[in-house]
């Protein structure tokens, strides 16, 4: 949903649809409205910006601007912590709580980045705007703050002042210390931030080495900045953290990048923006495992490629038999804009598209035993700004392949397209959840004007083509 239709206002609604839409379009009576419970913020200082559920006792956390909340399961305030605001300024690198900083301070609100549950260690992971995007971890039970690390360089995640900016995945061991996988927007900033790294979360919340990358030495690090070159070609480059989420033995992020393409015909490049996957292995502390492969669905002769959202389900009974791959098979729910050229203001054409993860997994094993037979380049361009041949080697490339020091980091210049199962031409989809419930792959989508749809997908077993149903 829109920042708009989020501002100060949480919604937890029993009937997800008034209205219902058959597989040929005609719009059924409404459903009778059920009741809905509301909760609005003690403030009116801007939105909520993230929303997390304790799966075990169904507390729910918010993250806003100045303030993380905990609510009971029927949106009652049990807990408050302020986080804001605070005498601060974007250019003061490191932060004036470490040392003197000469630009004019005012009065900053602390805009709520990120919002993880640490269920290993009963803790919430808070990073905020302040301070060039520093976190407390916070206990679950009454949000006392447990640390607060600011005093090194790693404890910086990220300096853009936006809500959607930061994206993390927990990865948990049960004889060792957890990781954070971080990956963030870097607002021109690669010298301060790395785009993507992983980080070690610590046992002790006061511990010096909390957030310390996995692995770092004077050439190898777990983490990937974005080259300054990259900066001469594409000004304005970054990468735009939607979704990530872990799966077997690797992580996996989706985003939306600038990059410049030729138009047919035509000799000048012009920018677009391109939606991408982004895979690498857990175990992997040199990121010799990463690859991107560029991600995005069309319907009749319509291009949806800039992803708004995505949420990672299983297939269920009813659609796995339709897709042709197992129950608990991981399926990516997505929701594409139509077009390429619009980030900010995408049009309002959109299309829910369903990925199953296997098919890219096998897609991004097909490039990495082309590139090591030597065929064809990187295709990395904003991480490698010159075209390199990739190196051909004799080794066998399985499905949990993790690279090496060579061939990597990896693009995929082929799209993989999803299937689209429901489009939307005048209220664009924003986001979206998915769940399986009785055998049925579940989604409900929100829209930019606020309303939310339950959409069920539906194989027509006597045509060679699919019908979908919003109910």
């Amino acid at each position: 949903m829109s920042p708009a239709m989020w501002k100060w206002t949480c919604l937890v609604s029993h009937l997800l649809l008034s209205t219902t839409v058959s597989p040929l379009g005609r719009q059924q009576p409404p459903h009778p409205k059920r009741p809905f419970i509301t909760f609005t913020g003690e403030q009116a200082e801007g939105n909520f910006n993230h929303l997390v559920v304790d799966e075990r006792t169904g507390h729910i956390y918010l993250g806003a601007v100045n303030r993380i909340y905990k609510l009971s399961s029927d949106l009652k305030v049990l807990v408050t912590h302020e986080t804001g605001p605070d005498d601060d300024n974007p250019k003061c690198y490191p932060p004036r709580i470490v040392q003197t900083c000469n630009e004019p301070l005012t009065p900053t609100n602390n805009i709520n980045k990120m919002l993880l549950i640490d269920y290993k260690e009963n803790r919430l992971i808070a990073c905020g705007s302040l301070y060039q995007g520093i976190c407390k971890l916070l206990r679950l039970d009454d949000l006392f703050k447990l640390g607060e690390p600011f005093h090194k360089k790693e404890h910086y995640l990220s300096g853009v002042n936006e809500s959607g900016s930061v994206f993390g995945v927990i990865v948990s061991y049960s004889n060792m210390d957890d990781k954070l996988f971080i990956a963030t927007a870097v607002d021109g900033k690669p010298e301060y931030f790395p785009t993507i790294s992983s980080r070690k979360l610590t046992k002790n919340s006061e511990a010096d080495g909390m957030f310390a990358y996995v692995f770092h030495d004077e050439f190898v690090a777990s983490m990937i900045k974005i080259p300054s070159d990259t900066f001469t070609i594409i000004p304005d480059f970054d990468i735009y953290y939607i979704y990530g989420f872990s799966s077997g033995n690797f992580v996996y992020f989706l985003t939306l990048q600038p990059e410049m393409i030729s138009p047919p015909g035509s000799t000048t490049k012009e920018q677009v923006y391109t939606s991408k996957l982004v895979r690498l292995c857990k175990e992997d502390t040199a990121f010799n495992s990463y690859v991107e492969v560029p991600i995005g669905c069309e319907k009749n002769g319509v291009e949806y490629r800039l992803l708004q959202a995505a949420y990672l389900s299983k297939a269920g009974a009813i659609l796995a038999r339709s897709l042709g791959v197992g129950p608990e098979d991981d399926i990516l729910f997505t929701v594409f804009s139509k077009g390429q050229k619009r980030k900010m203001k995408s049009l309002d054409e959109s299309a829910l598209c369903i990925f199953v993860l296997k098919n890219i997994n096998d897609r991004i094993k097909d490039r990495l035993q082309s590139c090591y037979r030597g065929e064809g380049t990187l295709d990395l361009a904003w991480l490698k700004v010159k075209d390199i041949p990739c190196s051909s080697a004799l080794l066998t490339i399985d499905d949990n392949f993790c690279g090496l020091d060579m061939n990597a980091p990896l693009g995929v210049s082929s799209m993989v397209r999803g299937l689209p199962i429901f489009t939307e031409d005048g209220d664009r989809m924003t986001s979206v959840i998915a769940y399986v419930y009785k055998n049925h792959s579940l989604a409900f989508v929100g829209t930019k004007s606020g309303k939310l749809k339950k959409v069920r997908p539906v194989w027509s077993s006597n045509s060679d083509f699919h019908i979908f149903m919003v109910i």
